[in-house]
């Protein structure tokens, strides 16, 4: 998969990125929970090169998503640094072991994480949304919410803001909007540090990942677009459902194929 791509895989590779970008934005995911499954069973890559990969979509995309947050909903830069901070450090040192991990392990992993992640949106869809008062927001407690998405973007490059979210917003009693904005601010200089993690181990695919970025970019706006005009819980349940499927295709696809 290394080395420039001929004219006709760098279109799909364009129009992969496109269709990931505008996925992300409907779901608000950074794309990567749906390319790295994609990756490995599309197009064959190992599970440490297809993390990598995907970062190349999801870093610009996370950093451009976050500053365009912080510009709506502003909030306190010490907040920012003590969740940012903590995340990436926590990030750069459990990413370096997940690039030395045995792909078949971390593969493992990355379903189960997907099958856990689709139960809770299934639970979450079924309970009623109920507001809240916001509480005064603990600094001191914000570097154990970097930790806990750090611990998540490190192995696997994805998954900090869904980890952080529910702990910011039930645990902290955040806003939606606080709990939002402060995810953004740990997963994208995280995706950041995952991404130059794994390409300093030379786990990353650039003749793939450039052109995916390149195509998310054109369209995660209209995904997000389309988001707002949809019902929330029928996307929860379908998100859901297309987790489940594709961890479990993750999990037992290669085996299958082997026989």
């Amino acid at each position: 998969m290394q080395g420039m791509l001929d004219p006709a895989h760098l279109l799909m590779a364009l129009l992969i990125g496109a269709s990931l970008g505008f996925v992300g934005g409907v779901f608000g995911i950074g794309g990567g929970i749906v390319a790295v499954p994609l990756l490995v069973l599309g197009f064959g890559l190992d599970q440490p090169i297809a993390q990598g990969t995907a970062l190349v979509l999801m870093a610009p995309n996370l950093l451009v998503g976050w500053w365009r947050y912080h510009q709506r909903h502003p909030m306190g830069w010490r907040a920012i640094a003590a969740i940012a901070l903590s995340a990436a450090l926590t990030t750069w040192l459990i990413a370096h072991m997940a690039t030395r991990m045995d792909p078949q392990v971390l593969r493992a992993i990355f379903s189960v994480f997907m099958v856990l992640l689709a139960l809770r949106l299934l639970r979450t869809a079924q309970q009623p949304q109920t507001p809240q008062a916001e509480r005064r927001l603990d600094l001191r407690v914000l570097p154990l919410v970097g930790l806990v998405g750090g611990c998540s973007m490190g192995p696997l490059g994805i998954g900090g803001g869904l980890m952080a979210g529910p702990l910011l917003s039930g645990w902290l009693g955040q806003r939606q909007t606080t709990a939002q904005g402060l995810s953004l601010a740990l997963v994208a200089p995280s995706s950041v540090v995952a991404l130059a993690t794994y390409a300093s181990a030379h786990q990353v695919d650039w003749a793939w990942g450039v052109p995916l970025a390149l195509g998310g970019v054109l369209t995660v706006s209209a995904g997000v677009a389309l988001a707002h005009r949809l019902p929330e819980k029928p996307m929860r349940w379908s998100f859901a459902v297309i987790l489940m499927a594709t961890a479990l295709w993750l999990a037992v696809g290669p085996q299958a194929a082997a026989r």
